[in-house]
């Protein structure tokens, strides 16, 4: 075994000592650590909003997206002394007693930390820590739509869309993103917030009125062996112990797609049968949002501007890897 390469990195004036730059984590995409770190810098403006104050749960493939990989909660007992961590109640016992310590990425620094872990996708609940050891109240509602073979991403916008048009008749203002691998998922902002177990029954009882309203291409039960041909809508997600993709984040497939934000236009475009058009990888986003901005930036400050990019400067500056599919 070769012995770890390490470089130590400045981010926002904290020093971070960063190893393995040169490890390929996507192999068809030759996607290195160091491009995984480079992403995760240059989209951190439009991705912090939405992680800030919520517990993460990372998932990270020390050896690439084609080795074992693991998830891990108890990121906290290793975190540097800068880093934000909370208390927040056990999910792995029975008697749901008890607290573990959670990172949570409030800054372009803890991100860096995160990335340099190999850990390529970030998850979050729908509530943000008060530091008190409950769960917080949660301020938006999400809908993971997974479609089940042979159903695809195509469906799941025709789905999206009736489910706007219910959202929207409650008066929530729903936003659409892909999940980065073969479905999409739909959020809207709580305001108020209210306690989990609210936006919880209230998600389940909106998935199960659009199951009896298209019973042919809808579903909520979670059972696996009724997915065929169908989209379920999980609703589960908003139990406080659950979390979702994070906006942004990178997922663990193939190549480094992402999960990105969409234009209603697109999931329109998307149900007429070019599902094909609504995978990004995280060059496309990049780009994408020197375009557009951040298209979630309505569900955690609905009247604030873009925010100004973040300082990160290392001993030696590299941008993503030259063989990185496009």
């Amino acid at each position: 075994m070769s012995p770890e390469q390490r470089t130590v990195i400045e981010v926002d004036g904290r020093r971070l000592s960063v190893s393995n730059l040169d490890k390929v984590l996507y192999p068809e995409a030759g996607f290195t650590k160091a491009d995984v770190i480079w992403y995760y810098v240059h989209v951190a403006p439009f991705l912090l909003p939405h992680v800030q104050g919520r517990p993460l749960t990372m998932t990270r493939y020390p050896d690439g997206v084609t080795g074992k990989s693991f998830f891990e909660k108890h990121s906290a007992r290793k975190a540097p002394e800068w880093a934000r961590c909370v208390r927040v109640p056990r999910s792995d016992r029975g008697d749901g007693a008890g607290f573990i310590e959670q990172l949570v990425i409030d800054d372009l620094a803890t991100l860096v930390w995160v990335a340099n872990l190999a850990a390529l996708e970030l998850h979050v609940p729908q509530w943000r820590s008060v530091s008190d050891g409950t769960y917080g109240l949660v301020d938006l509602i999400v809908f993971d739509l997974d479609p089940g073979a042979p159903a695809t991403i195509v469906e799941c916008c025709a789905v999206a869309g009736w489910l706007r048009v219910e959202l929207e008749s409650r008066g929530l203002v729903a936003l659409p993103k892909t999940s980065g691998s073969k479905g999409l998922q739909l959020y809207a902002r709580l305001d108020p917030p209210r306690p989990w177990e609210q936006a919880h029954g209230q998600a389940r009882e909106i998935a199960q009125l659009m199951e009896r309203e298209h019973p042919g291409h809808v579903l909520s039960n979670m059972r696996r062996d009724l997915r065929q041909g169908k989209v379920l809508i999980d609703w589960s997600q908003n139990h406080a112990a659950k979390t979702t993709i994070a906006p942004y984040s990178l997922r663990a497939l193939a190549v480094p797609t992402v999960s990105t934000p969409l234009t209603w236009d697109e999931v329109q475009q998307g149900a007429e049968g070019g599902g094909e058009r609504l995978v990004f990888l995280a060059l496309d986003v990049l780009a994408r949002i020197e375009s557009v901005g951040d298209l979630f930036a309505p569900l955690t400050r609905p009247d604030a501007a873009a925010p100004r990019p973040s300082r990160a400067s290392a001993k030696s500056k590299r941008g993503p890897n030259s063989k990185t599919k496009t």
